[in-house]
């Protein structure tokens, strides 16, 4: 579908209740109706409930959440997530997690326990309901054989070719395979010996029997099982063939007593095979009615980043990123790293919301959610990014004091943390001029600023290396404006800076992570890598606060002027942490020239 419209960043609104949408308002229809009263958990055949072993449970409704394990799961499938275990949650029903193990030559057990970890960190839990569509295999091919024998499905022996090109086009009906009147028995026959290896992969291949001159390409004659001799990472080498999606995804969906299969809009085209699936079974006596819904909805299209599987994969191969989990990735174990934070992923789904039309979400939307979130949990420390030193030479040399800083300016029950004081401190290189232009009111030979949480300084002049940089700033110190003493405010001035003490910091390596492209849709004009952004790393060597030494893994902060940060999930170590920025204080992408 085109795009129709961009969603951009705007001001955050306070979080409010879940808005209501389409599917929905299906839903409560539904429930009006009773749709799905008679409904009964491990019904006829019920092999979901058998394999949780666990009892009937009663539920309004039922989702699922049906990633395949073969990739980590990115953005987008937070979108999914939070819709389908959130209308199962707001609706009194069960959200399912299944996994769509159907192909077994990409499919890892690491992503699957990444899945897992994903949804758990989203703030979601499964409760007992966790599948595989390999639970289901013996009943595929049971359901399989029936189709057979009342004529709904044959086993045909042409090329892939060959049956490509007898498929037709949108323009063009399709062919008949001259297969497709084979005597049942001699259907089943060979369907066994696929199953019991006897054929080499692509051999045969199962069809449905629906119609080739169907306008919908899908409906005519979909495939359902092909032949590979592959092992399966939880069946073994128990099967030569496997369902493909079409066929094992809808009906797992009839197994679970799913109510409202939600699926993006890619998978419209698919519903009248969905349904004809399920239609031909129920009718056969081997589901039960009434028969889950497919919903469509439109999938979350995200500038400045790419979701796409096979570019992912890309990017990790060939080694453009430090793997899946590197923060600048679009994946929940790179934004996890980066320090995004469950509940900004919940916002962010509440604020683009759902519908059927097709459009762009602006990735300063994301980064708003993050902020607002961040902003309200992270505790305020001070970071100097780019040091240099400033030495008070009125202050004693051996002397040290206490200056106390709120931990959160709006929280001030969250109390003060102490930060030390001494003759010598690291600024920021910006904070000190020679020559200041027009409106500069930081520290320049002759100016007084404030110390942030200390005192107001004159600037006396610096010190330069040969090559003319400047390694010392030198200022006085007024000894009676300390902040939060009588009087402190009698001088007054208009710049405020932020310091820490030289002699008490401490040292870490802080990693500035922009985004990974940078353009808004990469690769629509050219290959997607000529887009990379070469600015979206950069490591320093910062100076911090001694109160962040012994930070624990994932804490968060805002370091004051530069940003929200996390201590790096995988590289901190015990008293040596590495801060990852999660996000800046500010958009600083939206006003500034197009790269």
């Amino acid at each position: 579908m085109s795009d129709t419209s961009t969603i951009k960043s705007k001001k955050p609104a306070p979080q409010a209740p879940s808005a209501s949408n389409f599917i929905r308002s299906i839903i409560e229809t539904d429930l009006a109706a009773g749709k799905h009263a008679a409904r009964t958990w491990g019904g006829k055949p019920g092999p979901a409930a058998t394999h949780a072993g666990a009892p009937p449970d009663p539920a309004k409704i039922r989702t699922r959440f049906p990633p395949e394990p073969n990739g980590y799961l990115h953005i987008g499938h937070a979108k999914s997530i939070c819709l389908n275990f959130g209308l199962a949650r707001d609706y009194g029903g069960f959200c399912h997690l299944r996994f769509d193990d159907t192909n077994p030559e990409k499919e890892e057990q690491e992503y699957v326990d990444s899945i897992l970890d994903a949804v758990r960190w989203l703030g979601f839990d499964w409760g007992g309901h966790l599948y595989y569509a390999s639970d289901y295999f013996e009943h595929l091919y049971g359901f399989a054989e029936n189709l057979i024998e009342r004529g709904l499905a044959y086993v045909d022996s042409q090329s892939a070719e060959e049956m490509r090109a007898n498929r037709g086009s949108f323009a063009e009906i399709g062919k008949n395979s001259p297969y497709r009147d084979r005597p049942a028995a001699e259907n089943l026959r060979l369907l066994r010996e696929m199953r019991g290896g006897t054929h080499a992969d692509g051999a045969h291949v199962l069809r449905a029997k629906i119609d080739m001159a169907s306008p919908n390409i899908n409906l005519r004659d979909p495939a359902m099982y092909r032949i590979r001799h592959a092992a399966h990472h939880r069946t073994g080498d128990k099967w030569c063939i496997y369902p493909t999606y079409d066929w094992a995804h809808g009906v797992s969906d009839a197994l679970e007593n799913i109510t409202h299969s939600i699926c993006t809009l890619e998978f419209e085209d698919h519903r009248p095979l969905y349904d004809w699936f399920n239609e031909r079974l129920a009718e056969g006596g081997q589901l039960q009615r009434p028969l889950p819904q497919q919903i469509e909805f439109a999938r979350l299209n995200l500038t400045y980043v790419v979701l796409s599987k096979r570019k992912l994969i890309q990017l990790v191969e060939e080694k453009h990123v430090d793997g899946w989990d590197d923060p600048r990735m679009p994946t929940l174990v790179g934004a996890r790293r980066r320090g995004y934070t469950p509940e900004s992923f919940h916002l962010f789904a509440e604020r683009i919301g759902v519908s059927k039309a097709d459009s762009w979400i602006d990735y300063s939307v994301l980064e708003d959610c993050v902020r607002e979130d961040l902003n309200q949990r992270a505790e305020r420390r001070i970071a100097v990014l780019d040091p240099v030193k400033l030495v008070i030479d009125n202050y004693p040399e051996n002397q040290e004091e206490e200056c106390h800083a709120p931990n959160h300016p709006q929280k001030p029950e969250l109390g003060k943390r102490v930060v030390p004081f001494s003759n010598e401190l690291w600024i920021e290189r910006e904070d000190f001029t020679e020559t200041p232009p027009k409106g500069y009111f930081r520290l320049f030979p002759g100016n007084s600023v404030r110390l942030r949480y200390g005192y107001v300084v004159k600037c006396t002049g610096c010190e330069k290396d040969a090559r003319g940089n400047v390694t010392a700033v030198h200022c006085e110190y007024a000894p009676d404006t300390k902040s939060g003493t009588p009087g402190a405010d009698k001088v007054k001035v208009k710049g405020n800076i932020h310091w820490i003490s030289a002699r008490h910091a401490c040292t870490a390596e802080v990693r500035l992570y922009d985004r990974l492209f940078k353009v808004p849709n990469p690769g629509a004009e050219r290959d997607f890598l000529e887009d990379l952004n070469p600015d979206s790393k950069k490591i320093i060597t910062a100076r911090l606060e001694p109160a962040v030494k012994n930070a624990k893994l994932e804490e968060r902060f805002q370091f004051e002027r530069h940003g929200y940060f996390v201590a790096d999930l995988r590289d901190s170590k015990p008293g040596a942490p590495v801060f990852n920025r999660a996000v800046t204080l500010r958009d600083s992408w939206s006003a500034a020239p197009k790269r």
